[in-house]
């Protein structure tokens, strides 16, 4: 993991640092590459369960069953993701747990697969539709106080809260040919 810490935007090692120093012990996530460094430090720490998920709505289920547990938790998802949530999303309002996940987009900028836009487009609104209260990042710079004020409003206030990582931080991706 040292080559990939060095080559790691800051960006994400603030969204992880956020995580570590805020005392999560378990991270769900389907494996994303906006989210590989927290996936991978949180492999790497021996204080963190990271538990890798089939589908997005497990893990609501896991960070749920954390709290219940006594431990914090968070999901690291893309925004395709979101749309697999949704019924899920529904024990969050009715038992009131306290959520934090984090959404990598995709659909907007300089998007390449057109099959990523329509849920995109609509993850913000689902995830209101739904009671989450949700955040956005867009700059590097921004990232750490935005997953700071998500953790907060989750951790000290009860809130279930999205933080969407735009996928401008992340770049452009493009179809690699073999």
């Amino acid at each position: 993991m040292t080559s990939s810490i060095a080559q790691a935007p800051s960006w994400q090692r603030d969204v992880y640092d956020v995580l570590k120093s805020g005392g999560i012990q378990q991270i769900a996530y389907v494996p994303d590459a906006g989210h590989s460094f927290t996936i991978n430090a949180a492999i790497a720490d021996p204080d963190i369960t990271d538990v890798v998920l089939t589908t997005e709505e497990e893990g609501v289920g896991v960070v749920a069953g954390a709290w219940l547990g006594g431990q914090r938790a968070a999901l690291l998802m893309q925004s395709s993701g979101v749309g697999n949530c949704v019924n899920m999303f529904s024990l969050l309002e009715m038992c009131r747990f306290p959520f934090l996940t984090l959404v990598t987009m995709r659909g907007e900028y300089a998007e390449f697969n057109p099959w990523q836009i329509p849920m995109g487009s609509k993850t913000q609104a689902a995830l209101e539709l739904m009671g989450i209260t949700v955040l956005r990042a867009d700059k590097p710079e921004d990232v750490k106080e935005v997953v700071e004020a998500a953790f907060d409003a989750t951790f000290l206030a009860g809130e279930r809260t999205a933080v969407l990582l735009g996928q401008s931080l992340i770049g452009r991706k493009k179809w690699e040919r073999n």
